[in-house]
C-alpha cells in the first residue's frame, strides 16, 4: 500500500496538529481544523491505514493518534526537498547578532549556541574545533600568585585555551616575559597533537631559556609541554538545556534528568559528534538516534568550517514533534553565518 495524495493530506495534517499540542489526534479534529474536502468518517479509514503502514500509532483505545518516527522520517524528507534549495533567511541579521562583541572565537561560540536555543526554544549545542589539529600562535605566562601562573595559549584561529599550572617554586616575575617571548618562538606553528610526541626534544631545544631563568625551567617546562599535550581535543558549549522542562514530553522528572545529564556531559557529546557524520546538514528522528537518551528526540545538526575543512558542528535537540520548518532553516542559516564569520574574522592565514 502506498501513500497516495489524500493519505499524504491527512498524514501532514495529524503531524502539523500534533507539533502544535502534544494530543492525540482524531479524525473530528481534523475534519475540522482542515479543510481536506473529506468525511470525519473518510478520515478515520485513511488513519486506520496510515496505522497499518506505521505512520501513526493509537497510545490508548479510545484516543486519537499520534505520528511516529517513520511519519516524521517521511515528514522531513519531503520539507528538505523544498528547503535545501532555498534562500537562507537572517544570515546578515544573525551574522551581526553573533559578532557583536566577539573578539575571539570563544564569544563567537558562546553567541551562537545563545542565540540558536533563543530563536528555537530548544536545546542547542555547539561541538567546538578539534583543537589538537590547531596550530600554536602564541603563548603568554601569566602570574596569578608566587606558585600559581596561567597557561594562556593562543591557536592559528585565535581559540583560546587558559590552564592552571601549579608550581613547587615561584618563577621571578621579570623572567616570566622572557619564557613566555622563547616559549612562542620556538612553539609557534606546532600543532597540539605533536607537542606531547616531540616533548623530550622540544626541552632540549627550550634548554638554553634556563641560562637567564635559572634551575626553576626545568620543573616548569617539562610540565608546560605536558599540558600542552594534554589540552581536550574538543570543547561543548550548550544553551537551553532547561527549554526541555517546558515541554509534555518531559513531565516525567527523571526522563528529563537523564536528558539534561546526557547533553552535560562532554563525552556523550563527543560520541554524538562523530554519529552524526559530515553532511552540511544531518538530521536523526527518534530511534534514529544511538543514544537511549535521545530516542525521543530529534537532533538536526550541521557544520561549519575553516578553509573548507570542517572544523565543527552545530545543531539542536529537541523532541520528534520539533518545529522542523523553524528549526531546520534556523540551523542551516547559523551555519552559514558562522562560516562567514569564521573565515573573514578567525582565519589564521589572514593574522598578522
Amino acid at each position: 500500500m502506498s501513500l497516495d495524495k489524500r493519505k499524504v493530506k491527512i498524514l501532514k495534517a495529524i503531524i502539523s496538529s500534533y507539533i502544535d499540542n502534544a494530543e492525540a489526534v482524531g479524525s473530528r479534529t481534523i475534519s475540522k481544523k482542515y479543510e481536506l474536502g473529506v468525511s470525519p468518517a473518510t478520515i478515520r479509514n485513511e488513519m486506520y491505514d496510515l496505522e497499518e503502514m506505521g505512520f501513526l500509532i493509537q497510545p490508548h483505545a479510545s484516543s486519537g493518534r499520534i505520528p511516529t518516527d517513520k511519519a516524521y522520517r517521511y515528514y522531513v524528507d519531503d520539507l528538505w526537498k523544498k528547503v535545501r534549495d532555498s534562500n537562507i533567511p537572517n544570515t546578515d541579521e544573525l551574522k551581526n547578532i553573533i559578532e557583536e562583541k566577539s573578539n575571539e572565537m570563544d564569544s563567537v561560540f558562546r553567541n551562537s549556541v545563545r542565540i540558536l536555543s533563543q530563536f528555537t526554544k530548544y536545546t542547542s549545542f555547539i561541538v567546538a574545533p578539534q583543537l589538537k589539529q590547531s596550530e600554536i600562535k602564541r603563548i603568554q605566562l601569566v602570574p596569578v600568585t608566587d606558585r600559581r601562573i596561567l597557561l594562556v595559549l593562543i591557536l592559528q584561529s585565535n581559540i583560546v585555551k587558559q590552564v592552571m599550572l601549579n608550581l613547587n617554586s615561584p618563577i621571578p616575575l621579570d623572567q616570566i616575559d622572557k619564557i613566555s617571548a622563547s616559549l612562542s618562538e620556538k612553539l609557534y606553528g606546532y600543532k597540539l597533537e605533536d607537542i606531547y610526541s616531540i616533548k623530550d626534544s622540544l626541552i632540549d631545544q627550550l634548554y638554553h631559556i634556563r641560562e637567564s631563568s635559572g634551575n626553576l625551567l626545568l620543573e616548569l617546562l617539562p610540565f608546560l609541554v605536558d599540558q600542552i599535550g594534554k589540552l581536550e581535543d574538543f570543547n561543548v558549549y550548550a544553551d537551553g538545556l532547561t527549554n526541555i522542562l517546558d515541554l509534555p514530553e518531559y513531565n516525567d522528572v527523571v526522563k528529563a534528568r537523564e536528558f539534561i545529564s546526557f547533553v552535560e556531559d562532554k563525552d556523550s557529546m563527543a560520541k554524538l559528534f562523530k554519529f552524526t557524520g559530515e553532511n552540511d546538514l544531518d538530521i536523526s528522528i527518534g530511534r534514529e538516534n544511538e543514544y537511549e537518551e535521545l530516542r525521543d528526540c530529534s537532533l538536526i545538526t550541521a557544520t561549519y568550517k575553516l578553509n573548507g575543512k570542517l572544523i565543527g558542528k552545530i545543531g539542536v535537540i529537541g523532541p520528534t514533534r520539533m518545529n522542523y520548518t523553524n528549526v531546520i532553516s534556523t540551523v542551516k542559516s547559523m551555519s552559514e553565518a558562522m562560516n562567514e564569520i569564521i573565515s573573514q574574522h578567525f582565519d589564521g592565514e589572514n593574522e598578522e
